[in-house]
């Protein structure tokens, strides 16, 4: 099953990579900033639903494997009818297995939990560099707003001419 984790990070990725475009191609240094900052976002969103996706198909193919196991061990202590000694060997065993599945599943747990850690702590620093990025900008559009509206309308323009050029 994918996560949505994957579905909005792909999204966001895309989104983020058009814009990144439209302002390398309009000569705008903010959509090209916020472009490739919402594109690094989208990244790590996607990477954390892969990691989650990842970690649990390893927890449930652990978990298969144990119940297998466990299955195997039953019928071979069933086939030996009468044998204490080996029905406890089989009890023993399939204790064993059970308490590896359960150190497999803590490992897969923990390995699940470093990896949401790290896409979380990568989409924080993606949000502070965005909201830094907008902080230069606002400076840039205060220091010429001329040249911004300026900038702003020829944008608007070309979007308007890609529009209008698709509908035709």
């Amino acid at each position: 099953m994918i996560d949505t984790d994957r579905i909005t990070g792909a999204a966001r990725e895309l989104g983020g990579k058009a814009q990144g475009t439209i302002g390398d191609l309009t000569g705008s240094r903010r959509d090209s900033a916020e472009g490739r900052v919402r594109e690094a976002a989208g990244q790590a969103e996607n990477l954390f639903g892969q990691a989650k996706d990842q970690a649990m198909d390893a927890v449930e193919h652990v978990a298969d494997t144990a119940r297998d196991i466990g299955g195997r061990i039953r019928e071979t202590v069933g086939g030996l009818v009468g044998s204490d000694d080996v029905e406890h060997r089989a009890r023993r065993a399939q204790g064993a297995a059970e308490e590896h599945f359960d150190r497999a599943q803590r490992s897969v747990y923990r390995a699940a939990d470093e990896a949401a850690d790290y896409a979380e702590d990568a989409y924080e620093r993606g949000g502070h560099v965005l909201r830094r990025g907008t902080r230069e900008v606002s400076h840039q559009v205060a220091e010429y707003p001329l040249a911004s509206l300026l900038i702003a309308g020829a944008v608007g323009f070309g979007l308007g001419l890609l529009v209008s050029a698709t509908r035709d």
